[in-house]
């Protein structure tokens, strides 16, 4: 049955018997996962096919990425043989993805503060169609445009939320996954593109494991991955 609905679910190529990500990965000790909505963007996350354990990254050209000490598993995504899926256009592939196994409308703008649009619909438009419209996205939208268009967020860090810090170059990681200690504390679990153009993975903790303490992005030190600046609670976004 699990094999089954990550086929409907899922519908780019990948392994259907592939590990779901809740799967390998416990929350930290002491802590749960949050709940989510059962088709909520957070439950697509938490359930993204992963390839198997010790998978290295490679990059849009099929070649090995230098850093193999960055992450802690490879979402089984494909990448177009191109440099165009990095950092922020993998965040928009997966709200596409999501929105395309939803048969919705989905929409993004990438001149920022401006009306032009990209729109797809899942309704009536086909695989084919999907896959050169996310080229066109790719090529005209960026991590400033995201940025813009994504809203603020002022609360709690939840699944399916981007720390995004929009600009060229700019970069932004999805927050995969929460989990919540008795004592309120919040854990995030992160991915990433990259660039070059790169296979979407979990982001291993420069500390250890998988999970971040959300509290850090409130420190002057904010919150850090091993890749980028550090990400502060002003740069939190939702779609």
């Amino acid at each position: 049955m699990g094999a089954l609905l990550m086929l409907l679910v899922y519908a780019w190529p990948h392994a259907s018997a592939a590990e779901a990500l809740e799967a390998r990965f416990a929350p930290p000790a002491g802590a749960t996962r949050v709940a989510v909505v059962p088709d909520s963007f957070g439950a697509f996350l938490r359930r993204l096919p992963l390839k198997a354990p010790g998978a290295e990254v490679h990059l849009f050209d099929g070649t090995r990425k230098a850093r193999q000490d960055v992450h802690a598993a490879v979402v089984d995504l494909d990448v177009p043989p191109r440099d165009l899926q990095q950092c922020a256009d993998a965040v928009m592939r997966l709200w596409a993805e999501y929105g395309y196994a939803r048969g919705a409308t989905i929409t993004f703008h990438p001149e920022p503060n401006r009306a032009t649009a990209l729109t797809f619909d899942a309704r009536v438009q086909h695989r084919k169609e999907f896959g050169r419209w996310l080229v066109k996205v790719f090529a005209d939208a960026g991590s400033a445009s995201l940025a813009a268009e994504l809203k603020p967020v002022r609360g709690e860090v939840e699944p399916g939320d981007v720390l995004i810090q929009g600009g060229y170059p700019g970069h932004a990681v999805l927050v995969l996954d929460v989990a919540r200690a008795a004592d309120g504390a919040r854990w995030l679990m992160l991915g990433q593109s990259y660039m070059p153009a790169q296979e979407f993975h979990v982001l291993e903790n420069p500390a250890g494991g998988v999970w971040y303490d959300s509290a850090a992005l409130s420190t002057a030190e904010g919150l850090r991955t091993p890749e980028w600046r550090p990400f502060m609670a002003k740069d939190v976004r939702r779609f």
